[in-house]
């Protein structure tokens, strides 16, 4: 088999045989096939796309290309979550303890966080003492008996996606759902769960900028899911808007407890109940009004803030902290950004509201940066506000002297005034089974 007749066979528009795609698979993730013909073949797939069981196999081959984690243990009760990304999503934080409080297994590995969007690892390093690192035995350990752990990705799980994805990241082929779909997919699969819900994110601070482009990518994973032997569920959220208040890691754990402890009654509770009710009608195969009913107890009992407190002390991380809130560190400057004028917030671009508090020091550009956990942004006004000038838009939270006069312009930059009050978007577009 040659890896030049594969390419042209898919250049060509004909459907790879599973051999084909296994042959590119093991040869690319074992360095026999070199760089230049996989960019020739992910560009061919761009173009001339791929079925479905092409991309079932591919992702299947993906998934066992390294390590896999085995959750038969668990059965039917094993879960996972999975958000393609956006500006204060904390919902990992509230969504994994409130599923585990009712019975689920989350045995999770999460990513950092790069450029815009916030990583569920840093998150939690915000947190003292939080390990996000564990060997294996450790870790089924503690979700057998905690329920759920939360660390960062293996060195080893899925390495032909982390080979493609940085292939595709410099020749022009991201934006390819087949290529996104089997990424996203193997590792939901090598990660081992049998019930997966996933948050596809829609808007100006997500990869997919319009519903239309949001709901191809979420059937497409959802039928993938399935073909691959998965139960499955896709909720499509709005990320025109940044979700919830706050932005930033020890910011955002925050607002996850506050969430947690009831007090916080949001948008971001709401999206929360949302993909936690999908994932527990599947685990504890029960309707999905009764799911809704048992994850609002689960929160308004204090339930799930008792699992997260278990969890977070069971990984090392310090509890007074999970109890106190207000013992996480304080940033030297805090910074008020006042409305210029008079109006009605009509839009806030998401994506440079995020990029905004990566200048406080909040993400990353670059993934060798350092985090400042307690950097950020506290959002005091958000779409379908009245606002008057002079009046408070939000607080940045920094120790980089200089970065409050460029992040304002960035942030400022992102809002949208008008005399109309804005018509009401959706909170949730759609959730696909």
């Amino acid at each position: 088999m040659r890896m030049y007749d594969i390419i042209e066979k898919k250049r060509n528009g004909y459907p790879l045989s599973e051999e084909e795609i296994r042959f590119f698979i093991q040869g690319y993730t074992d360095g026999t096939i070199p760089d230049y013909q996989a960019s020739a073949l992910c560009m061919a797939i761009y173009f001339r796309g791929m079925d479905d069981k092409e991309i079932s196999i591919l992702t299947d081959a993906m998934a066992h290309s390294g390590d896999t984690v085995d959750l038969s243990r668990f059965g039917n009760l094993s879960a996972d979550k999975h958000s393609t990304g956006g500006v204060g999503d904390k919902t990992s934080l509230i969504v994994i303890p409130v599923v585990a409080s009712l019975g689920a297994k989350l045995a999770k590995m999460s990513g950092r966080g790069l450029g815009h969007t916030g990583g569920t690892v840093d998150k939690l390093e915000s947190i003292p003492g939080y390990e996000t690192a564990m060997d294996g035995d450790t870790f089924m350990r503690q979700v057998e008996e905690v329920g759920l752990a939360i660390v960062g990705q293996s060195g080893n799980l899925t390495p032909a996606d982390k080979k493609l994805y940085a292939l595709r990241d410099v020749t022009a082929t991201v934006d390819s759902i087949p290529l996104i779909t089997s990424s996203i997919m193997s590792k939901k699969l090598a990660a081992g769960a049998h019930n997966i819900v996933l948050d596809v994110k829609v808007g100006s601070g997500a990869f997919m900028k319009t519903p239309q482009q949001a709901r191809e990518l979420a059937v497409k994973m959802v039928t993938i899911g399935k073909l691959c032997g998965r139960n499955m569920a896709a909720v499509l959220s709005n990320m025109d808007v940044p979700l919830g208040t706050h932005i930033g890691n020890a910011l955002e754990v925050k607002e996850a407890l506050g969430v947690l402890r009831g007090e916080i009654h949001n948008d971001l509770r709401e999206v929360c109940e949302v993909l936690a009710s999908n994932l527990i009608a599947m685990v504890l195969d029960i309707p999905l009004e009764d799911a809704e009913v048992r994850v609002k107890e689960a929160i308004d009992s204090g339930a799930a803030y008792q699992k997260m407190r278990e969890w977070i002390e069971a990984q090392g991380g310090d509890v007074r902290y999970i109890d106190d809130p207000s013992l996480f560190p304080n940033s030297k400057i805090c910074y008020q950004v006042l409305s210029p004028r008079d109006g009605y917030i009509e839009a806030m671009d998401a994506e440079a509201i995020g990029l905004a508090s990566v200048m406080l020091g909040a993400g990353r550009e670059r993934k060798e940066d350092p985090i400042d956990y307690a950097a950020g942004i506290v959002l005091c006004k958000k779409v379908g506000d009245y606002v008057r000038g002079g009046e408070r838009l939000c607080l940045f939270y920094t120790d980089r002297e200089n970065a409050p006069d460029s992040a304002e312009k960035k942030y400022l930059s992102a809002l949208t005034f008008g005399d109309e009050k804005p018509l009401e978007k959706p909170l949730i577009y759609e959730v696909i089974h």
